[in-house]
């Protein structure tokens, strides 16, 4: 928990955006330095600060802004950029509205909308939404309004939900009329006359095309076995206790019955009459009408369909509502570590790619001298196993960026085969079953190869290094009391799964395997972080993993991911080998001097014509006064108002368009959505070697 304090009121603020608020440097703005703002401003930040609901101060004529941890969620990826930023900047597709909603509060007026629809840009895609939103001033030390204070509550899904049952309610109103109006325009399927005492049928033209009476039949005396063979075998007897108790009683008669058609289909019909009786009470004649209620009747079932099922959705709503909860709190752990994580890794790689660069070229620079090979070696590998720490670590925070493309799990397990063997040793037999056909899925597939890889270990481990490991694929369909409060939605989806006879795990334990370093091996024999890892690459692929175990059995690990109905593209590697280049100029654009030291001299070295730029802002710059690049080889993360996501854009739109390399320990979603690459995006991770540097620069240019 963060605090803020100084000796002018603004003090005992809590929660992550008053640490913002204190790191922000303000005197580049009309508040000034955080130590000279009026109590006024400071009482009101305070009060908005504790409060749950998503609210902004908008202060000055230019409506700095200054915002709660609950409108930081909703300003989405636009935070923490918006904080201290004009209004009209940080909401451009909405200035104008936002414009008049500051001049107003700032002239004494409030101001207050429900479900206002605007149009906001999310993920850079205009979007219409509607807000419940309340704006008052908020006086300074002399009481005259000196800024807004905004409160927001998005109600779009409300209006959808509201849109929709309107929409429901419309149509059965619509179907009932049209029943009304049917019944009264003379719906009648015909009329009928039963001579009681003589045991005959009599009817019209209607009646008898009604019952597929042939067309010729004698409509003065109608077989009635043929009328009662009409009708639905469910409906027969309630239609004879009807009559029955009609011609008893000499109540009116009225049953709702399906007759079958000549095309076999039933339809629904009324049939309302009433038995006349002689001077003695004895039945005489039995006249009647048929109405078609068809459509009434099916708009009567839906509706009993829906009160049925009623009772159990609202069950099924609390219960996926409460997962729904239990979910977003681990979400929200996730995201805190998350969130820790990936600064570390950002900063963490960057320090390894340093000690990697300079070593790859004290390598180069020493090919004849042993110790020096020897120990550049050592390092090197050891490089290598705090960047595989820092993958793994991104992996459980869902913060790794993957590159996802349509594969069919029979090529995965072909690929992963002979590294499983060799990793697992010949004491281990590996059992594979596919189904024939299987479903194609969309995923990483190096990191699908790399969870099975860690999955077969673990089983390896708990079998004590024999027995028989079973890999199996199957294509399922997951139903919607399955999916409840998983973060996945009912439907069709691939099971990669990892068997093994083991020991089995404690069901206490099994609780606890997902967690990040946690393991139940003896030190120095796990990190505890392979299944994290697993857990969270299946997760940011839109996938669930579980755990079966039975403690003396085995374990069985499944992961689910999403069948997808895309074809598998042809993205077979080109073999012929690159010309090494080397006489192209590359633009290398990184803020930590030693990383972009070390690239520099070796991009020389290779004879690259070789600029540099310390962030954003300068290559920009460069670039728009006419300097000419073949490449752009630009760090993701880096400070400056030009982002290496501008610069990439930018770099679209030449003519011809120039090539941009990525690189970083870390994306924070710049250059991805959800950490997803697109596939016209590349990223060299750090750390780097040289060859791998010198490849993909090959790679991309030759893209």
């Amino acid at each position: 928990m963060q605090f803020l304090s100084d000796s002018h009121g603004c003090e005992g603020w809590k929660g992550e955006m008053a640490g913002r608020i204190s790191a922000f440097d303000w005197s580049h703005t009309e508040l000034g330095p955080l130590n000279s703002w009026p109590a006024s401003l400071c009482s009101a930040v305070q009060l908005m600060l504790a409060s749950p609901l998503p609210m902004v101060m908008l202060w000055g004529y230019a409506g700095y802004m200054i915002y709660n941890d609950a409108y930081s969620k909703f300003a989405g990826g636009r935070h923490p950029y918006l904080l201290g930023s004009p209004v009209e900047l940080g909401w451009p597709e909405v200035a104008d509205f936002n414009r008049h909603v500051v001049d107003t509060c700032l002239a004494g007026g409030t101001l207050s909308f429900r479900n206002k629809e605007l149009v906001l840009l999310r993920d850079g895609v205009p979007e219409d939404v509607w807000m419940d939103l309340y704006y008052s001033p908020v006086a300074n030390d002399d009481g005259k309004p000196a800024g807004v204070m905004a409160m927001v509550v998005e109600t779009t899904e409300f209006v959808h939900s509201e849109r929709r049952r309107q929409a429901a309610e419309q149509a059965y109103r619509a179907d009932n009329e049209r029943v009304r109006l049917a019944l009264n325009a003379g719906a009648l399927l015909g009329s009928f006359v039963w001579d009681v005492k003589n045991n005959t049928l009599s009817a019209d033209e209607r009646f008898a095309r009604t019952f597929s009476y042939p067309p010729d039949q004698d409509l003065s005396n109608l077989a009635q076995d043929v009328a009662e063979s009409r009708i639905h075998p469910d409906d027969h007897a309630w239609v004879q206790e009807r009559v029955a108790h009609s011609v008893q009683t000499g109540e009116p008669y009225n049953a709702e019955y399906r007759v079958r058609r000549s095309d076999g289909s039933y339809s629904w019909v009324l049939a309302s009459g009433a038995c006349e009786f002689d001077e003695h009470g004895a039945p005489l004649r039995f006249p009647g009408v048929l109405i078609d209620i068809h459509e009434r009747k099916i708009a009567e079932e839906s509706l009993l369909k829906f009160t049925r099922n009623l009772e159990q959705r609202v069950g099924e709503e609390v219960e996926a509502r409460l997962a729904a909860e239990e979910q977003l709190r681990q979400s929200q752990k996730l995201e805190a570590i998350g969130g820790l994580t990936g600064g570390v890794a950002h900063d963490f790689n960057n320090l390894l790619q340093v000690i990697a660069g300079n070593l790859h070229l004290l390598a180069r620079h020493e090919p004849n001298n042993a110790n020096v090979q020897r120990r550049v070696s050592a390092s090197l590998a050891a490089v290598e196993r705090g960047a595989k720490l820092s993958s793994q670590l991104l992996a459980f925070a869902r913060r790794q960026p993957l590159s996802p493309a349509v594969c069919n799990p029979r090529q995965i397990f072909e690929g992963v085969g002979e590294l499983l063997q060799r990793a697992l040793g010949e004491t281990i037999q590996i059992d594979v079953q596919l189904p024939q056909q299987p479903w194609h899925i969309n995923v990483d597939r190096n990191q699908l190869e790399n969870a099975i890889l860690n999955l077969a270990i673990n089983a390896r481990d708990a079998m004590k290094g024999e027995g028989t490991i079973a890999l199996s694929a199957a294509n399922v369909r997951l139903d919607r009391e399955f999916c409840a409060g998983k973060g996945i939605v009912s439907g069709e989806f691939v099971r990669v799964a990892v068997s093994d006879s083991g020991a089995g795990i404690a069901p206490d334990i099994l609780e606890q395997v997902f967690e990040p370093f946690f393991t139940t091996k003896a030190d120095g024999q796990g990190t505890g972080l392979g299944l994290s890892m697993v857990f969270g690459f299946v997760k940011q692929s839109g996938g669930h993993v579980e755990i079966v175990s039975t403690v003396g059995e085995g374990t069985r690990v499944q992961l689910y991911f999403p069948r997808s109905l895309r074809p598998i593209l042809d993205e077979s590697p080109n073999l012929q080998r690159q010309q090494s280049g080397g006489h192209e100029t590359i633009l290398v654009v990184e803020d930590n001097d030693a990383v972009r030291a070390s690239a520099v001299e070796l991009l020389r070295e290779e004879g690259y014509r070789v600029l540099t730029a310390g962030h954003g802002d300068a290559a920009m710059q460069m670039l728009l006064e006419g300097t000419e690049v073949d490449l752009i080889f630009t760090d993701v993360v880096m400070p400056g108002l030009i982002k290496s996501s501008d610069l990439f854009a930018w770099a679209k739109v030449q003519t011809p368009p120039v090539a941009v390399l990525f690189t970083s320990g870390h994306t924070r979603d710049i250059i991805s959505r959800n950490h997803q690459l697109s596939p016209d995006t590349h990223l060299l991770g750090k750390p780097y070697s040289p060859e791998a540097l010198l490849q993909m620069i090959r790679v991309v240019l030759g893209n």
